[in-house]
């Protein structure tokens, strides 16, 4: 009588560790999966971005206000094919977009527009949300990187004059 007494409660050991154990595992995968939805989309810096990233001299300080690989696609019309004039546009975005300094959203104000001029001479327009992103002549921040002397704010667009966009403006668009 003993030895089965003591049998069951073995066994209800045994399946009360299965099933704790099998609910561990479910919450774990609920847990990833609420992790995926809710954690901020990731930023791409991409094989456009590292060519830019390449122009640039490492042992001085700057700012590059860099398109996600997704705008170079979506605001460039730019492919991996396209070699003509890839590195004439690319030298363009660095002219617009790196700033020699750094700039993190603490050099920054919510309620004031603060200036720089870019290393082309061209004047961006900077201020940074209550979420912390730096946001350039209009174009949000979607990620903020550090590498060596360089501070990459990874942007959901391109920045660009008024000149450069009409000439990379599909001909659809320009009406």
């Amino acid at each position: 009588m003993r030895k089965r007494k003591l049998l069951g409660v073995k066994n209800l050991i045994a399946i009360t560790c299965i099933i704790l154990s099998i609910s561990f595992l479910l919450i774990q995968i609920g847990i990833g999966r609420l992790l995926e939805i809710t954690s901020p989309p990731q930023y791409i810096i991409g094989e456009f971005g590292e060519r830019v990233i390449q122009m640039l001299p490492d042992d001085l300080p700057f700012t590059l206000f860099l398109p996600s690989e997704p705008s170079f696609y979506r605001d460039l019309r730019m492919n991996k094919t396209d070699d003509d004039n890839t590195y004439a546009i690319l030298t363009r975005i660095l002219g617009f977009s790196a700033v020699p300094r750094w700039i993190s959203p603490a050099d920054l104000d919510q309620e004031k527009e603060a200036v720089y001029n870019s290393i082309s001479g061209f004047r961006l327009y900077l201020h940074k949300t209550s979420e912390e992103m730096v946001v350039a002549n209009g174009i949000p921040s979607i990620g903020m990187k550090k590498k060596k002397n360089l501070v990459i704010h990874v942007m959901d667009g391109v920045i660009m004059d008024p000149e450069f966009e009409q000439s990379v403006r599909p001909p659809d668009e320009e009406n």
